[in-house]
C-alpha cells in the first residue's frame, strides 16, 4: 500500500466527498477552524462556516482550491454548524447537499445548486421537507436513480428518530438489541427533495442478523458513503467513537449490507469520515487525520491513499498510523 498523502497543507478540511466531473477529481470537503468552543460530545466545536471546492488533474498533481462555493451567511434558514457536504450531477446542475442547524438548533439537510462543479451554489430557501441528522452521501446509480443516504449519532441527532418521526426525547437501544440504522431515500426528479420516506440501511453480521447496539467496533455511527465495484454496493461508514471506517456489501441500494472488514484502523484523532472513488482505473481512499494539528480533533487535514479490493471483493485493510 502506498503512502498517504496530505492534500491542502495550508488549511485545515475535513469529510471529503469526492466525485470525477469533466475528467477531473472535485473534493468536498467541510471546513475546519479554530471556533474557541469548548470541545463536547456533541461536537459543538465543529463551528465550520463555509465551504470550498477543489480539483486535482492526477492523484500525484498540484490540488486547486477554487474558493468559498457556499458561505453559512448566504442561507435563508440558517443557525450554525456547516457540517459534511455532498454534491451530485444532473441535467447539466450540479447539487449540493449540506447538513446545518436551522435557527432552533435542529440538523436539517439543504441543497444549493450551481452550473459548475466550482460553484458558486445558490442555495435553496428552506431544507428538504422531511430531512434530519447529518452526512447526506449521494449515489447516482446510473440508471437515473439518485439515492441519498445520511444520520450520525450523538451530536447528529439520529437518536432523535424513529421511523423518520421526530421522539419526545433521544433514545438509545440495548447493547443486545439491533443497533440505529442510517437511512436511504431516493431523490425527486427535480433533486431538490425527497421522492418517498427514508428508510432504514440495515447492516447484517455474518450470520444474517443485524449489527446489535454493543457491538461499537462494527455497528454505524456516522459518515456513509456509497459506491459499486463488480455490480455490487459498498456501503462504507464510520464507527465513530471506536475509530474504524468499515464496509459492508449488498444487492442493492437499499441494502440489507452485509458486513465485510474494516477499510480504515484508527488515525490520529477521531471523526474518521472518508470518500471511495474510482479515478483512472484505480481506487482511493480519500480521508482525514489531526497529524498536522498537532492532534487537535476539530483541526483535521486531508488525505488520499490507494485503496485495494481482495480476490473475493472484500477491501483490504489499510492501517491508520
Amino acid at each position: 500500500m502506498k503512502t498517504a498523502r496530505y492534500l491542502i497543507p495550508n488549511d485545515y478540511m475535513a469529510d471529503p466527498s469526492v466525485h470525477i466531473f469533466n475528467g477531473k477529481l472535485y473534493i468536498y470537503p467541510s471546513h475546519d477552524r479554530e471556533s474557541h468552543i469548548p470541545e463536547n460530545d456533541d461536537g459543538d466545536h465543529f463551528d465550520m462556516k463555509d465551504y470550498h471546492a477543489f480539483s486535482m488533474e492526477e492523484i500525484e498533481g498540484e490540488v486547486t482550491d477554487h474558493g468559498v462555493v457556499l458561505d453559512v451567511k448566504d442561507i435563508p434558514w440558517a443557525g450554525r454548524q456547516l457540517w459534511d457536504c455532498d454534491v451530485a450531477f444532473k441535467n447539466n446542475k450540479y447539487y449540493m447537499y449540506f447538513p446545518l442547524k436551522d435557527k432552533t438548533d435542529i440538523f436539517r439537510i439543504g441543497v444549493a445548486i450551481s452550473d459548475k462543479p466550482t460553484g458558486p451554489f445558490i442555495p435553496e430557501i428552506n431544507p428538504i421537507r422531511g430531512s434530519y441528522s447529518i452526512d447526506p452521501a449521494i449515489l447516482d446509480d446510473g440508471d437515473g436513480n439518485y439515492y441519498m443516504y445520511f444520520g450520525g449519532l450523538w451530536g447528529g441527532q439520529l437518536q432523535c428518530y424513529r421511523d423518520n418521526k421526530v421522539l419526545k426525547c433521544a433514545c438509545f437501544p440495548a447493547d443486545d438489541e439491533p443497533a440505529l440504522c442510517p437511512r436511504v431515500v431516493r431523490l425527486s426528479d427535480d433533486m431538490k427533495g425527497f421522492d418517498e420516506e427514508p428508510h432504514d440501511v440495515v447492516i447484517l453480521d455474518e450470520n444474517g442478523k443485524p449489527l446489535t447496539a454493543g457491538d461499537v467496533k462494527r455497528r454505524f455511527f456516522e459518515a456513509s458513503w456509497v459506491h459499486k465495484y463488480n455490480g455490487k454496493y459498498y456501503f462504507s461508514y464510520s464507527t465513530g467513537d471506536t475509530h474504524f471506517l468499515c464496509h459492508a456489501i449488498g444487492d442493492n441500494p437499499y441494502g440489507p449490507f452485509t458486513y465485510k472488514g474494516i477499510i480504515l484502523t484508527p488515525v490520529v484523532g477521531w471523526t474518521t469520515h472518508h470518500a471511495i472513488v474510482e479515478f483512472k482505473n484505480k481506487w482511493y481512499l480519500f480521508y482525514h487525520d489531526c497529524v498536522p494539528s498537532g492532534g487537535k480533533t476539530w483541526l483535521r487535514s486531508l488525505k488520499v491513499t490507494e485503496l485495494e479490493y481482495d480476490s473475493g471483493g472484500i477491501i483490504k485493510t489499510i492501517e491508520g498510523r
